[in-house]
């Protein structure tokens, strides 16, 4: 029987640098990760995938800032829909030439997901995830009072909103990714997290302005899929410790009491690796059977146990 992966790929993979934003520059970018997604299929994988989408999201809300003289506002959950859709036909597309080079008989399908946070959860009231353009303080000042945003100072380069990010509870369309998985489609999901919902009185479903973070998604996501293979797919070849210092040190292997030991040390970086080893934790605690974090060109290399750090149970 076919093995279950379940790949989480960034967002920053398909903007390769300022240069290159393009929608063409960023299907180029797709093409070359399908290409290394098709090699795992090639090797008899089934397939999940899951992606970010800081970037694209980014210009979305960009363009809606520039055009408020004469157009409404693109509200937060639809811009992640508006997402889901460009980059899961990006990432169908590119698989599907992929296919037909390889003489593969797989299908791809890109499912708009939703998924639900808790209403109460303490992101709500602290707003940290920087999202959209940059501002002086007096725009972002009138911004805030005219569309009741939160906004903060970021790191000395501007003024930015910033929005919450919630933690994932329930994956919506979780019984169609299953039923699809099973039938053997190539399913493209959880696109930038999910779409963040909560739920209403007599079970009906609210879009929120909140950001879900993509690794905690597609790590839940796995769990409920029963998953083989937890992949997040970034761009380095295998966690270090020490990054960037004198005495880094890469990681082969770590297991879960080790995995936890480090990320309470504060060895991995807030905002970069931090949320990935805290993914892999949960998705290891909760009964997961292996995780990898690796780089796109390093995956087939990574499923032979030749790099990547590899996440495993005590």
């Amino acid at each position: 029987m076919s093995k279950l992966a379940v790949i989480a790929i960034g967002g920053n993979a398909l903007v390769t640098d300022k240069n290159h934003k393009t929608v063409d520059d960023q299907f180029h970018a797709a093409s070359i990760a399908m290409n290394y997604v098709a090699d795992i299929i090639e090797m008899g994988w089934d397939v999940v995938i899951t992606h970010g989408n800081g970037p694209q999201v980014g210009y979305i809300l960009r363009r809606s800032e520039l055009a408020l003289h004469e157009l409404h506002p693109v509200p937060m959950d639809y811009a992640g829909a508006d997402t889901q859709g460009a980059i899961g036909y990006m990432f169908q597309k590119a698989l599907g030439n992929e296919f037909i080079k390889r003489d593969l008989e797989r299908h791809v399908v890109t499912i708009v997901t939703q998924v639900r946070v808790n209403r109460t959860d303490p992101a709500f009231s602290n707003p940290t995830k920087p999202i959209g353009s940059f501002m002086t303080r007096e725009v972002a000042e009138a911004r805030a009072t005219e569309h009741n945003w939160t906004v903060h100072e970021d790191s000395g380069r501007g003024w930015r909103r910033v929005v919450p990010s919630p933690m994932p509870v329930e994956l919506i369309e979780m019984h169609t990714i299953h039923t699809l998985s099973q039938l053997g489609f190539v399913v493209i999901t959880c696109g930038g997290g999910g779409i963040p919902v909560v739920e209403q009185k007599e079970g009906h479903l609210r879009g929120v302005e909140a950001v879900i973070d993509k690794d905690f998604s597609s790590g839940l996501l796995a769990h409920n899929l029963d998953a083989d293979l937890f992949v997040i797919s970034t761009d380095v070849k295998k966690v270090a410790i020490n990054f960037g210092k004198p005495y880094q040190k890469w990681v082969d292997t770590i297991r879960l009491s080790e995995a936890r030991q480090l990320y309470a040390e504060g060895h991995f970086a807030t905002g970069s690796m931090a949320p990935k080893v805290w993914a892999m934790i949960k998705f290891i605690e909760a009964g997961g059977k292996r995780g990898l974090i690796t780089d796109p060109q390093n995956l087939s290399r990574a499923l032979r146990c030749e790099t990547g750090t590899h996440f495993i149970p005590d």
